[in-house]
């Protein structure tokens, strides 16, 4: 992958874009996002605004961080210049173009679904948001004698 190849994928995928090589921002339904590169170190990064954290509770990042161990897969949430993101990282050149489609799909989904099941795919591991309830119960129970 290159800045090349990558802005014309990212074309086809967006609503609208605008900006050059290495530093892209663009549209999908109503998300906003930005994909910045530095092909000299090898690195992209495709983001998308959520809100400003002011606006975001302690219970709220919590779900967050949960969600980057269970549900958000190669998508996490990260803080940075008060803004809450939602983040795909890679390496540039090892990307294929399946990965750059399936890294805009997780990073809007986990923008979309956040405040709710925080997930960025349909898959998600045990103990995702949700799950830690029946959890809970579980260890409510007594213990059965033997």
């Amino acid at each position: 992958m290159n800045n090349t190849t990558l802005g014309e994928l990212l074309t086809k995928q967006a609503d609208t874009i605008q900006g050059q090589a290495g530093n892209w921002r663009f549209a999908v339904n109503d998300k906003i996002f930005i994909c910045l590169t530095d092909e000299k170190n090898n690195r992209m990064r495709i983001i998308s605004p959520i809100t400003e954290v002011s606006n975001v509770d302690e219970k709220i990042l919590k779900n967050c961080l949960t969600a980057n161990f269970h549900t958000a897969l190669d998508v996490k949430y990260a803080i940075s210049d008060g803004i809450l993101w939602s983040v795909f990282i890679h390496p540039l050149k090892e990307l294929s173009e399946a990965q750059i489609t399936d890294a805009v799909a997780q990073v809007y989904n986990a923008n979309y679904t956040f405040g709710t099941i925080y997930s960025s795919t349909n898959l998600s591991f045990p103990g995702a948001i949700g799950q830690e309830k029946e959890k809970q119960k579980e260890q409510k129970l007594p213990k059965q004698k033997i």
